[in-house]
């Protein structure tokens, strides 16, 4: 939701689409900005009836406009995805659904999930992984509020702090008996990336994003 990873979604979805075909090729696309301001309200104040209103005119908007299909630049806000798709016709590229198949194709089954603490807690994003198969690991409570609170108090205002990618290495770090950890906000691969762990990362905005050319060219 944040501009600062939908910045990352729109870079990597043109640079895939031309690498694909090349020359002056660029990814025909339509953007729709929300201010995250009065999402992230809505959010805290757990009134996510109204921000899926919000939602659902952004996606009509793309769909009057020729949209073949959408995509949600955000793990959290597909809690809405079932109020938000009988409103629409064209079809929707599942965030969870994209990163369940990456990981799968890696032989993994071991996973830490990072996110937001309604991605994590909430069954809605992990129980897609879980039914793939995928055993998902979470973080202590007090780990997850740090996630959560660095997630919205720096990385969603572009602030990226050494401190806090160490706080998320630590708690990467301890965990036992995991063979990778899942991205699940679109704003960690702000702070953190594959170059700092050994275990394979499955960065979500990576995944989705190049997913969305895969579709889009298919």
């Amino acid at each position: 939701m944040s501009w600062e990873s939908t910045l990352i979604y729109y870079k990597i979805i043109n640079q895939q689409t031309n690498k694909i075909l090349g020359s002056q090729n660029n990814a025909k696309s339509i953007l729709y900005t929300i201010n995250f301001e009065q999402i992230e309200k809505l959010q805290q104040q757990n009134r996510w009836q109204e921000a899926g209103n919000i939602l659902i005119n952004a996606c009509l908007s793309l769909q009057n406009g020729g949209a073949d299909f959408i995509i949600i630049c955000t793990n959290t806000m597909h809690k809405l995805l079932p109020q938000i798709k009988p409103h629409i016709k064209i079809p929707f590229l599942h965030i969870a659904k994209a990163t369940a198949h990456e990981i799968q194709k890696n032989s993994i089954k071991d996973v830490l999930l990072l996110g937001t603490k309604f991605t994590i807690k909430e069954n809605f994003y992990k129980q897609i992984l879980i039914d793939e198969g995928i055993n998902i690991i979470i973080p202590s409570e007090k780990d997850i509020n740090t996630i959560h609170d660095i997630i919205y108090g720096e990385l969603c205002l572009g602030k990226i702090s050494k401190r806090s990618r160490q706080a998320y290495l630590d708690i990467i770090n301890k965990q036992q008996n995991i063979q990778g950890v899942v991205f699940g906000c679109t704003e960690i691969g702000l702070l953190i990336s594959q170059d700092d762990l050994s275990i394979k990362v499955f960065d979500t905005t990576y995944i989705h994003a190049t997913k969305a050319v895969e579709y889009a060219l298919n």
